[in-house]
């Protein structure tokens, strides 16, 4: 249904199902995914691909340009995966040059007032809580948290499963299954709750805790740290990737408590 109040531009493409409230404004090079609904007042510009079943509330913007003083008006595009619900005055950038495409996977939630900026990744069962705040070309992989006010630097990643307190500002590396707190961002234990949601085993959590203990609590070295988990943690995935991640941190890593 669209309400004909609303402002949808005869080349843009609409799926089965679709429900466009008064005042809502769509552009030419969009498509929306069956089942969407796009409540009034909400802006969904060129380059917005938008999945099914997803939920957009008054006043987001999607698929502007970017805020980059490099960007050359390029065909780029914002991509939103299925079942993501995008809350009041949310607004996402398109990508530039660099990857071409911001990306929200699916059954994700940005509360109200959350920004991300250019060419960032995000992705499946995230949510970013209000007023979060996402520079260009972060990455935020799948199941993290981030509480409300969240500030992150241009660059970083934030690794799966992780949670990040609210009010903190990110300017390093979060590896993935941990908790983050405190000024200058810190470690400040393993998610164990999340992970006993998700249905992680104890065994498998365990290993993660005897992992990061062996990092952050018994090393002030992450490389001696990595050694001796190596040595002594079973080698199970989520280990490795836990390795794999800091090894490949180019832009370092957030520090232990006793590192602040």
């Amino acid at each position: 249904m669209i309400h004909n109040l609303a402002s949808v531009h005869p080349s843009a493409r609409l799926g089965e199902n679709v429900t466009v409230n008064a005042f809502t404004s769509i552009s030419g090079d969009v498509v929306i995914g069956d089942g969407t609904i796009v409540h009034s007042n909400a802006t969904i510009m060129d380059g917005a691909r938008i999945g099914k079943n997803c939920e957009i509330f008054p006043g987001a913007v999607i698929s502007a340009i970017p805020q980059d003083l490099k960007f050359k008006g390029e065909k780029t595009t914002t991509e939103i995966g299925d079942n993501t619900t995008i809350r009041e005055c949310v607004t996402i950038n398109r990508g530039t040059i660099d990857k071409r495409k911001t990306v929200v996977g699916s059954n994700s939630l940005l509360m109200a007032y959350t920004h991300l900026g250019h060419d960032v990744v995000v992705g499946n069962n995230c949510i970013l809580a209000n007023a979060a705040s996402i520079a260009g070309h972060v990455i935020i992989e799948d199941f993290a948290i981030l509480e409300g006010i969240v500030a992150v630097q241009q660059f970083v990643t934030i690794g799966k499963h992780s949670f990040i307190a609210g009010g903190s500002l990110v300017r390093k590396n979060v590896p993935p299954f941990v908790k983050a707190a405190r000024e200058p961002l810190s470690y400040a234990g393993v998610n164990s709750i999340g992970l006993q949601r998700r249905g992680f085993k104890e065994s498998v959590i365990s290993a993660i805790q005897d992992t990061y203990r062996l990092i952050y609590i018994q090393n002030r070295n992450i490389t001696r740290g990595i050694e001796m988990v190596e040595e002594q943690v079973a080698e199970i995935d989520e280990v490795k990737d836990i390795i794999s991640f800091i090894r490949s941190s180019d832009k370092g890593i957030m520090k232990g408590l006793q590192d602040v």
